[in-house]
């Protein structure tokens, strides 16, 4: 679903909110589930993050580069949403990023979850992200990091 500066893709995934919650809520898996393949490794992360936790990741898209992340949403086994910034200068200039959000409800047969893209706080390059190319491809790998999630449980 697109609506405004939010994308969001669901996808049904037979599993337990909390074993995805378990993948969501350690930054050390994320380059596991990350559908975009910029994800490269978790850097000063906590084995499991909480409300206000930060962890930095490696990233690569073309070129290397470090974020920062900051958990600004969390309900155990339900929502878990984190907002990366460049790290350093890079960060201070163009401020903070979108918000990646998930939601997960119980269903008969798994779990419904909700992965949702909100660029509605970011400044300055918000006209970058509201072109169709970028908000198609964050798409197609928002739909990837639900079926990567789906895959990975499947197979534990």
């Amino acid at each position: 679903m697109t609506s405004g500066d939010v994308e969001t893709v669901e996808r049904t995934i037979p599993a337990l909110p909390a074993a995805i919650f378990a993948l969501l809520a350690d930054p050390s898996r994320h380059r596991d589930i990350d559908g975009s393949g910029t994800v490269k490794e978790a850097k000063n992360a906590p084995g499991r993050v909480k409300l206000g936790d930060t962890f930095g990741m490696s990233m690569k898209r073309g070129v290397s580069y470090s974020t920062y992340s900051a958990v600004v949403e969390f309900d155990d086994d339900r929502r878990i949403a984190w907002q990366p910034s460049a790290a350093g200068v890079m960060g201070t200039l163009i401020g903070p990023g979108p918000i990646w959000r998930y939601e997960l409800e119980p269903i008969d047969g798994g779990t419904q979850v909700r992965e949702t893209w909100d660029f509605s706080p970011v400044r300055g390059w918000k006209p970058l992200l509201r072109r169709a190319r970028s908000r198609s491809d964050t798409r197609a790998a928002m739909e990837k990091t639900l079926e990567n999630i789906e895959k990975l449980l499947a197979t534990s």
